[in-house]
C-alpha cells in the first residue's frame, strides 16, 4: 500500500483521472469535514487502502460537481492501527478537535464497537462499510448515529450456504477464523443456517493474528473429511493460510467459502492458485454490467490501471454519497441533518438502487454469489436485492 504523506486529503486535487471534469469556483474554508479512521497498518491495511480508493473517488466526483450545497468535501484520514483502542481515541480527535460531520470506519468489528459509544456521545454519524456480523442491541450496531453500507449475514452468507448444498459441493463444515468479534458471531449465525438446510459443523477454531504456521490446523482440517471450511481470516493471515493450504493439498480436497473475501487478495496466492473459492458479496468486478465497469475504469483513472477494486471500495464510495445525498435531502448542513436525511435514503449505487433502513441504518441493495476463477473472481449467480435483518429493537 502506499504511504500516506497527507492526513488531510483535499479531493479537489487529488483526482488526476477526473481532469477532464469541470472544478467549480467554490471559496476556500467553506468545507465538508469528513473523518476517516481506517487501518493504514497493523495488519489490515489491505482493506484500509480500498476504503481510501473508494471514499477519494467520491469525494473527487462530489467536489467536480459542485460539491454539498456549494461546499466542498475535505477528508481527513487517521490511521486506526488495526487497533480498537486507537480507533476510539482517533474518532473523538476527529470529532472534537478536526469537528467532522461524520466518521467513516473502522475495518474490524472490535474497532468498530469501541469507537460507537463516543460516536453516540458526541452525536456524530458513524459510517461503517465494512460486512459484519449483524447488529444486537449489545454490539455496536444499533442506534440513531450508525449507519452500516455493506452487508450482513442474511445477504451474504444465508444465501451461500444452501447454494453449495444445491449444488452439490457438501453440507458439512469445519470453521476457522481470526479470535475476534467478527469471526465469532458470523459462525454462530453460520451454525443455525447450515443446521437448517440439514448439515453439520464438525469443528469451530479460531486463531491470533499474526500466526506464521498453520501446518497443524491444515492437518486437522484434512483429518475432519469436512466437504467445506468456512473461512474468516481477514488480511495477510489468510493469504498465508491459504497458500499453506495449497501447498499441503488441501483444496484439493474439500471447498473453501470464504467469508470478508476481497478481490485484492487475487494474486496474491501465486499463479493458478487460490481457485474454486465460493463468496457472497455486493459487488463483483468483473461484473459485465455497465454500472460495474463504469466505476470500475474511474477508480482506475484515478488510483492506477493495476488498482485492485472489491466491494470495500464500492461501499465505502457508497458511503460518501449518501450523505452528500442525506444532507441535500434534508437542505441543511450538520450533523443531525445528516442523519435524518440518510434514514429511508433510496440512491444509485454502481450496481444499481440502494436503500438506507429508515429505522436501523441498514442496506438492501443487489447481492451475488461469485467463484474465484482463472485469477478473477466471477459471478456464478446474481441474487438481486436482499434486505438485511439486523435484529435491532426498534
Amino acid at each position: 500500500m502506499r504511504k500516506i504523506n497527507r492526513r488531510r486529503f483535499l479531493a479537489t486535487g487529488a483526482a488526476a483521472g477526473l481532469a477532464a471534469l469541470p472544478m467549480p469556483a467554490i471559496s476556500q474554508g467553506k468545507t465538508v469535514k469528513v473523518g476517516a479512521a481506517q487501518p493504514f497498518s497493523g495488519g489490515l491495511e489491505l482493506f484500509g487502502s480500498q476504503a481510501r480508493f473508494g471514499l477519494d473517488l467520491a469525494a473527487a466526483e462530489i467536489n467536480a460537481t459542485g460539491g454539498i450545497m456549494g461546499h466542498q468535501v475535505e477528508i481527513i484520514y487517521e490511521d486506526m492501527k488495526t487497533d480498537p483502542k486507537t480507533a476510539a481515541e482517533k474518532a473523538r480527535k476527529l470529532i472534537q478537535r478536526d469537528e467532522v460531520i461524520a466518521v467513516s470506519g473502522p475495518i474490524t468489528s472490535s474497532g468498530r464497537n469501541a469507537m460507537v459509544p463516543h460516536m453516540q456521545r458526541l452525536k456524530t454519524p458513524l459510517l461503517y462499510a465494512t460486512n459484519y456480523e449483524g447488529a444486537d442491541d449489545q454490539g455496536g450496531g444499533c442506534g440513531r448515529y450508525l449507519f452500516f453500507f455493506n452487508t450482513v449475514p442474511n445477504q451474504d452468507t444465508a444465501p451461500l450456504i444452501p447454494y453449495l448444498k444445491d449444488q452439490g459441493v457438501g453440507t458439512s463444515y469445519y470453521m476457522f477464523g481470526a479470535n475476534y468479534v467478527w469471526p465469532r458471531n458470523m459462525f454462530k449465525a453460520a451454525k443455525d443456517m447450515i443446521g437448517r438446510i440439514g448439515g453439520e459443523t464438525l469443528a469451530e477454531e479460531y486463531t491470533p493474528f499474526g500466526v506464521k504456521d498453520f501446518t497443524s490446523v491444515i492437518q486437522k482440517v484434512a483429518d475432519s473429511d469436512c466437504e467445506i471450511l468456512l473461512f474468516a481470516l481477514p488480511g495477510a493471515d489468510g493469504i498465508t493460510f491459504i497458500k499453506q493450504a495449497e501447498e499441503f493439498g488441501l483444496t484439493k480436497k474439500l471447498t473453501i467459502a470464504f467469508l470478508g473475501f476481497s478481490e485484492t487478495y487475487l494474486g496474491a496466492f501465486g499463479a493458478g492458485k487460490g481457485e474454486n473459492m465460493y463468496v457472497g458479496v455486493p459487488f463483483v468486478a468483473s461484473s459485465e454490467e455497465p454500472g460495474v465497469q463504469d466505476f470500475v475504469a474511474r477508480v482506475r483513472a484515478m488510483h492506477g490501471a493495476d488498482t485492485g477494486v472489491s466491494h470495500y471500495v464500492m461501499t465505502h464510495y457508497n458511503s460518501l454519497m449518501a450523505l452528500k445525498a442525506g444532507l441535500e435531502k434534508s437542505g441543511r448542513i450538520d450533523r443531525e441533518a445528516a442523519v435524518d436525511g440518510m434514514a429511508g435514503l433510496a440512491f444509485d449505487i454502481p450496481t444499481g438502487k440502494a436503500t438506507v433502513t429508515a429505522t436501523d441504518h441498514h442496506v438492501t441493495m443487489n447481492m451475488y454469489i461469485a467463484r474465484t476463477e482463472g485469477g478473477s473472481l466471477k459471478v456464478i449467480d446474481p441474487l438481486g436485492p436482499i434486505a438485511p435483518i439486523s435484529h435491532c429493537r426498534v
